[in-house]
């Protein structure tokens, strides 16, 4: 059975799911802000983070801990040409990119959400931390 913070992580996913799929494709391209990325690019940095830390997740909850890198967010995501990708293929990616998080998520038991994660020289955090982060 899901716990409270999967089914918030849920409730979450289901919010951002439903405004940026209310985006139009004309601002697909547009920066955020002035010299900042795309909301292309955007969709593609929280693919990024999601394929990141669906291995962050899994690993510490069933390894018993977890100590990995930090990801170089700029290089990731000009390495994937998501300003390039079509509006359409970034939103369903992320669809199915995050159907997938939220299912580790709902599998990983209450006793697991204080497992010791740590990010290249970064404080330690619990797996809880960084699955509401």
């Amino acid at each position: 059975m899901p716990t409270q913070l999967a089914k918030n992580f849920r409730a979450e996913l289901n919010t951002l799911h439903t405004e940026l799929f209310a985006l139009p494709q004309s601002l697909a391209d547009t920066p955020w802000r002035v010299g900042g990325w795309t909301r292309k690019q955007i969709v593609g940095h929280l693919l990024d983070s999601a394929a990141n830390n669906r291995q962050r997740f899994v690993r510490a909850a069933t390894g018993g801990s977890y100590a990995g890198p930090n990801y170089a967010q700029e290089a990731w995501v000009a390495a994937h040409g998501y300003a390039h990708q079509s509006w359409d293929t970034l939103l369903r990616w992320w669809q199915v990119e995050h159907e997938i998080l939220a299912a580790v998520v709902d599998r990983i038991s209450e006793d697991k959400l204080e497992t010791g994660c740590v990010l290249d020289e970064d404080a330690p955090v619990s797996l809880r931390f960084l699955i509401e982060d």
